[in-house]
């Protein structure tokens, strides 16, 4: 069987069991399964796999086809301009969250060595995102889940950028700073919305960081006051909750609130400055 005729097999297999990128999947898993990428593919559709090699690519189809995120299996997915370890210890950083970070930039634009809170940091994505694009920046991750902190670390050292990582939970407050940004993709989703999550969501990510109810209204009064004098909080939120969360911001005292889209048009983002 040549690599075109597996990708081809393994397309169709995928979007029978409910892939939403079955080639994409295809692809990326036989690359994996034969060290090449996916243009090498491509310029060897032809070739035939040995048998060593179709069981290998059978085995990484056959978890996909069981709903086991693509990022999992290959343990390894970008973000922004880096490359992450991804494993079932935190979320799988997301193209929203990628919205997220273009906001926090922006809100710090113009400060040399701003300090960076970044609450419920998970993989790391964000905060290493941020020292990676901001070099001047001093980040500090807080996650309540040690797991979560030990794949963090595993990408501080894997990237080579420095953060500062602890174990601490937002619902006990927030370190003192001052904190010229706080920036936050806290577990949001309500427990009730979890039997309409997908398989590879519901089934294989961490609990922890996915749902959380009052979040928002614990994270934002414990922010506020530890930010610097027109420090800025800058949130992820769920489809539909921007607007109650930006009620909240304005309750709390912030001011120049915005809403920002994600790239496919929902509104994902909240920010806020403190002073006037």
């Amino acid at each position: 069987m040549t690599i075109g005729e597996v990708i081809r097999r393994a397309t169709e297999h995928l979007e029978r069991r409910g892939s939403e990128t079955p080639r994409l999947d295809a692809e990326l898993l036989l690359g994996k399964a034969l060290g090449l990428e996916r243009i090498e593919l491509y310029m060897h559709l032809d070739r035939p796999l040995v048998e060593a090699e179709l069981e290998q690519a059978r085995v990484l189809v056959a978890r996909r086809a069981q709903r086991e995120p693509l990022q999992h299996i290959l343990g390894e997915w970008g973000f922004r301009r880096l490359t992450l370890t991804v494993d079932a210890r935190a979320l799988i950083p997301r193209p929203e969250t990628e919205t997220l970070v273009e906001r926090a930039l922006v809100l710090v634009e113009g400060q040399t060595t701003p300090t960076i809170l970044d609450v419920g940091t998970g993989s790391g994505a964000i905060a290493l995102a941020l020292a990676d694009e901001h070099p001047g920046a001093r980040v500090t991750g807080v996650d309540v889940s040690a797991d979560a902190l030990s794949l963090a670390r595993e990408n501080a050292e894997r990237t080579g950028l420095a953060v500062t990582l602890a174990l601490g939970d937002f619902r006990a407050g927030l370190p003192a700073g001052p904190w010229d940004l706080v920036v936050s993709n806290p577990p949001y989703v309500d427990p009730a919305e979890r039997d309409a999550l997908q398989p590879e969501v519901r089934d294989f990510e961490p609990g922890l960081a996915l749902y959380g109810v009052d979040a928002f209204e614990t994270l934002v009064p414990a922010a506020v006051p530890v930010l610097s004098a027109c420090g800025a909080l800058v949130v992820e939120v769920g489809e539909s909750q921007a607007p109650a969360v930006a009620r909240l911001f304005a309750e709390n005292g912030l001011h120049e609130i915005a809403i920002t889209r994600d790239l496919t048009g929902r509104e994902r983002v909240v920010e806020g400055r403190r002073g006037v």
